[in-house]
C-alpha cells in the first residue's frame, strides 16, 4: 500500500499526550512507594493539574487538530463510528476519530479531577494535600474518595486506550503512535488528503503552559497561606 507523510499533530500536542503518559505513571510511583515521595507525588499532581488546563486552553487556541471545534462530533455520530471498525482498511482522521475524540475530553475530565482532588486529599496519617485547610473534615474525606476514584477510572480508560491502538495497528494497519510520536502519519495515497491544516508555533504552547503553571504553583501557595 502507498502512502504519503502528513503533518497531524504539533509538536506541543505530542509533548501534553506523552507527558500525561509519564507524569501519571510517576505520581502513582511516588503514591506506591510513599513516605519522603508524597513531596514528589504532589508537586506531580499540581505539574499535572496545570498540564491538563493547558491543553483545554490549546483546545480553543492551538492548532487545528488540537481544536475540539476540529475534532469534537456529536455521541451519536461518535457511536456511528463503530461501524467503521469492521473495515480492515487503513484509515487516518485529520486528528482524533470522532471516539476517539470523546475518549480525550473524559480522560480530559478524569485527570482534572484527580489533580483538582489532590489539592484537598489526607491519608489521616502523615500525608495531606496543600488546600486541605480550605475544607472541613468530612469534605476532605469525600474528596479523597473521589481521589481514588478517578485514578481506577483514568486506569480504565488508559486501558481501553491502549487497546484501540493495538486494534488499529494490527486490524485497520494504522500505526497511530507513530504519528503522535514524529507528528505525521503514513497517509494512505488511496485516501482523499485533509484539507489544509493550519499549526500554531511550538513556542507559543511552552508560553501557554508555562504562563498557566505559574499561574497554578503561585495560586495554590497563596491559597494554602
Amino acid at each position: 500500500m502507498q502512502t504519503t507523510p502528513v503533518k497531524l499533530w504539533d509538536l506541543p500536542t505530542r509533548l501534553f499526550h506523552w507527558t500525561l503518559v509519564i507524569g501519571i505513571g510517576f505520581s502513582w510511583f511516588c503514591a506506591e512507594i510513599g513516605g519522603n515521595w508524597m513531596v514528589w507525588h504532589e508537586r506531580s499532581g499540581i505539574f499535572l493539574l496545570a498540564l491538563v488546563l493547558f491543553r483545554v486552553v490549546w483546545g480553543f487556541i492551538g492548532s487545528d487538530t488540537a481544536q475540539f471545534r476540529q475534532f469534537l462530533t456529536s455521541p451519536v455520530q461518535a457511536l456511528a463510528h463503530l461501524r467503521d471498525w469492521r473495515s480492515r482498511a487503513t484509515a487516518f482522521h485529520a486528528g482524533h476519530n470522532p471516539l476517539g475524540a470523546w475518549m480525550v475530553v473524559v480522560l480530559l475530565l478524569a485527570v482534572l479531577a484527580q489533580a483538582a482532588t489532590g489539592l484537598f486529599a489526607t491519608d489521616d496519617i502523615m500525608t495531606e494535600g496543600p488546600l486541605i485547610a480550605l475544607v472541613s473534615g468530612s469534605t476532605a474525606e469525600w474528596l479523597t474518595s473521589i481521589h481514588h476514584f478517578s485514578f481506577n477510572s483514568i486506569l480504565l480508560l488508559a486501558g481501553i486506550h491502549i487497546a484501540a491502538v493495538f486494534f488499529y495497528r494490527f486490524y485497520k494497519r494504522t500505526n497511530l503512535v507513530k504519528a503522535m510520536v514524529v507528528g505525521k502519519a503514513d497517509w494512505p495515497t488511496q485516501q482523499p488528503l485533509p484539507v489544509t491544516l493550519v499549526f500554531k508555533p511550538a513556542w507559543l504552547g511552552v508560553l501557554v503552559f508555562a504562563m498557566i503553571y505559574a499561574g497554578v504553583a503561585s495560586g495554590i501557595a497563596f491559597l494554602a497561606q
